[in-house]
């Protein structure tokens, strides 16, 4: 039996990001990995390596954004660990069938420029309204990297400048009015309240609808923020792919003293008198934990399928039934697919140029098509007769991912993770087959080659990952990435739900981080850098805490009161 202070369940982004806080603080971390690779959704795999050897995948998040707005990079140093990232400029492209395109580059004045050259109006408006989303990010950032329930943690990531920003969209009542209309409204009404260019409208639905719902779904316009992000903090991968990100914390974690382990899939929380005293995997072989349990993985899993129900029922008698009925997650999943390719896409229809393919590519007809294409996936329809979908080419800007004059194609278009009419055949009763999801897969190539023609022959070999396959591989309940949906009854102090949403549990000695926790999915490292912080102030004296407390309140007070 071996021991450690803390054991981590998953060896994915947040896992390690907390692991490398936990070592730095001075525990002792070893992190259980279910694959032969660690990293979870933040991989870069040869993953055709007879059909295509040399071609290297990212075989599911691609572009950086969320980890900018944070401290994680810079605090744990991880240049020094092999991360080089790598920002695009221009960012989003996306053509209409009109023959006009939206083309948007980091810089906002050289966007308006572009939408100007077909509606002088949006483009005014397109400056407006990414300036107001971006005073809104610049405000809520301290919220995303602190404890949701930490008021005192939150109030010490303010500074005067984001002061500033906070009460220039909130301000006075008519102001603070005016902002909680627009967060309970949908994306589709925001864009529609600023614009009138169907070309501009659709792509930037197609952003918002990233969240994980149609752009007309009520109370998520946030999702309207995902483009200007794109344009600060900007839009970045690393060198070398996704993957890199995750190698330079293993570098990290094992420089400090870490463990990971991979093939080592995690079956039973062992709790002994109410507490969190290790795990057991699938092999028998038990991991204590002297001072925790921190779970990767989704709380539903985690309290429904790897514990003892009269454990958890001993605990908190509501907790199962709340989490069987209260988690939302609305079917809708992910079909990936990638390529390799002997030459990049040429979207010859609209006056092709090779920095189309630097940022992402957008395939978004119109506001209704991604309507369509969201909503059919919750109600277990396949949406390909017309499909929208999220394009990258990441050799255009990272050549190293495939042999020399080559490229890899990434392609990720949302799909049911159940086919109506089709439970309980297929994979793990999903509906899907190999021979349907090649089907889907031949269809989304055929839209995009509408755009670029020479992209079926120049097709080399592929790979078409369903939702049930993705599920199994990254171990995401239904096929959900985000591990819940990102709909606002399910953030910040209601992430997971209440009763979970400071990364603490009823279990004593058992924590959550990862995608299911604040501020919820992409790559951040802010589940994994909140919780570790959660974490070792539980382990400290009340006096070391109260310390603490003190010191980021004066430091609060000190950015925003001038000296006497």
């Amino acid at each position: 039996m071996q021991t450690y202070d803390v054991v981590i369940i998953g060896a994915g982004h947040n896992g390690l990001v907390c692991a490398a806080y936990l070592l730095k603080a001075g525990h002792s971390v070893l992190l259980l990995e279910k694959r032969s690779v660690p990293g979870g959704a933040a991989t870069t795999e040869e993953s055709l390596p007879e059909e295509a050897p040399g071609f290297k995948f990212n075989l599911c998040a691609i572009d950086h954004e969320f980890i900018h707005l944070g401290p994680v990079v810079e605090e744990l140093e991880l240049e020094k660990y092999g991360l080089e990232y790598l920002y695009c400029d221009p960012i989003t492209f996306c053509p209409h069938p009109d023959g006009k395109y939206f083309f948007a580059h980091k810089s906002v004045e050289k966007t308006c420029a572009e939408i100007a050259r077909y509606n002088s109006r949006d483009a005014q408006k397109y400056a407006e309204f990414i300036d107001y989303w971006q005073r809104l990010l610049q405000g809520i950032v301290p919220v995303f990297n602190a404890p949701p329930k930490s008021v005192l943690d939150i109030l010490g990531n303010y500074d005067l400048a984001k002061l500033k920003d906070l009460f220039s969209v909130v301000g006075l009542s008519n102001k603070t009015l005016d902002l909680v209309r627009t967060l309970l409204s949908s994306a589709e009404d925001n864009l529609n309240e600023y614009f009138d260019s169907e070309f501009l409208k659709a792509p930037l639905s197609r952003l918002a609808s990233e969240l994980g719902m149609p752009p007309s779904q009520k109370n998520l316009s946030i999702g309207a923020i995902m483009m200007a992000m794109r344009h600060h903090p900007g839009m970045a991968r690393p060198r070398g792919g996704t993957g890199a990100l995750t190698q330079a914390l293993l570098n990290l974690v094992k420089a400090l003293g870490g463990t990971v382990l991979t093939d080592r899939s995690v079956e039973k929380i062992l709790i002994d008198d109410g507490r969190a005293v290790g795990v057991r995997v699938a092999d028998g072989t038990e991991y204590r934990a002297t001072r925790g349990v921190i779970s990767n993985i989704d709380a539903q899993r985690l309290f429904l399928q790897l514990m003892d129900q009269s454990e958890l029922q001993q605990a908190d008698p509501e907790l199962k039934e709340r989490l069987e009925r209260r988690t939302v997650n609305n079917n809708e999943s992910i079909l990936k697919v990638d390529c390799a390719l002997s030459e990049a896409p040429r979207f010859e229809h609209h006056q092709h140029r090779d920095d189309y393919l630097i940022g992402s590519v957008l395939i978004a007809d119109s506001v209704k098509q991604v309507e369509i294409n969201h909503h059919d996936t919750t109600i277990g329809k396949i949406p390909d007769s017309d499909p929208s979908m999220y394009v990258v080419v990441p050799t255009v800007l990272d050549p190293s991912m495939a042999p020399a004059g080559k490229h890899t194609l990434w392609i990720e278009f949302f799909a049911p993770y159940k086919i109506e009419g089709l439970e309980g055949t297929g994979q793990r009763g999903t509906g899907w087959t190999n021979e349907l999801k090649n089907k889907v897969a031949d269809r989304l190539i055929d839209k995009l080659a509408d755009y670029a023609p020479n992209v079926k022959q120049s097709i080399i070999a592929r790979r078409v990952e369903s939702p049930p396959e993705l599920s199994d591989r990254l171990g995401a309940l239904k096929g959900n990435h985000y591990h819940i949906d990102m709909s606002l009854e399910q953030m910040v102090f209601f992430r997971p739900m209440p009763e979970l949403a400071n990364y603490e549990t009823p279990i004593e000695g058992l924590y959550l981080t990862g995608a299911g926790t604040h501020p919820g999915g992409s790559i951040s490292g802010m589940p994994g850098r909140n919780c570790a912080r959660v974490f070792i102030r539980a382990q400290q004296p009340l006096s070391q805490a109260l310390k603490g407390i003190r010191s980021t309140v004066g430091s609060t007070v000190g950015s925003i009161l001038p000296p006497f």
